[in-house]
């Protein structure tokens, strides 16, 4: 579990193709305090450390991670959001992310308001669920509140720090990103679709 609160950006540096696997290896302050076998969100995918060094970490994305992320997109020099699992008693200070992206998006527009950043987003393929205004959405791993939603599209604001402080700086018309829908929201819809 996870806040979609970004703590470090990193940076790939290797990328090793397994089968049908990928192996990243990630540079990071974070590494150094990683252990194997632990959860670490990845541009907000959630993987396990399989092997760390002093300042590195590797972790394996797998055929279905890669088919619905952004992952196999990744390449040597690539700045990525780290994040790790939420610890028990700790500040929910984003919302309840699990890690598991459900679908990807495209940013079609931004627009600078002399202080912030308005991000428009459009879904690759039609929206696997509904997002609200004021709702939360996870993209690339930051927890966001929804501006405006419609059927296909969505927009949130960004705010100096998250543009500073994740991989939003580096975003332009036509970067595609990777989306988690809010678990409470798709618990919600379900239980809907299925009451009809």
């Amino acid at each position: 579990m996870f806040t979609g609160i970004v703590e470090e950006i990193a940076e790939v540096i290797a990328i090793k193709k397994e089968g049908s696997n990928l192996l990243l290896t990630i540079k990071s302050k974070l590494s150094k305090s990683l252990k194997i076998d632990q959860s670490v969100a990845h541009n907000g995918v959630c993987l396990t450390v399989v092997k760390k060094d002093k300042d590195t970490h590797t972790v394996t994305a797998i055929k279905e991670t890669l088919d619905i992320t952004t992952l196999s997109q990744l390449k040597k020099g690539t700045r990525i959001n780290l994040e790790r699992a939420m610890q028990a008693g700790a500040r929910l200070d984003g919302h309840m992310v699990q890690g598991h992206v459900d679908q990807t998006a495209i940013v079609t527009k931004i627009v600078s308001e002399n202080g912030s950043w308005n991000f428009h987003f459009e879904f690759i393929k039609k929206p696997l669920f509904s997002l609200v205004d004021k709702g939360s959405v996870c993209i690339d791993g930051t927890s966001l509140t929804v501006v405006k939603a419609s059927k296909n599209k969505f927009q949130v604001s960004i705010i100096p720090y998250t543009f500073e402080h994740t991989i939003f700086s580096t975003y332009a018309i036509g970067t595609t990103v990777n989306i988690e829908f809010d678990i409470i929201g798709k618990y919600v819809e379900r239980l809907l679709k299925l009451h009809k």
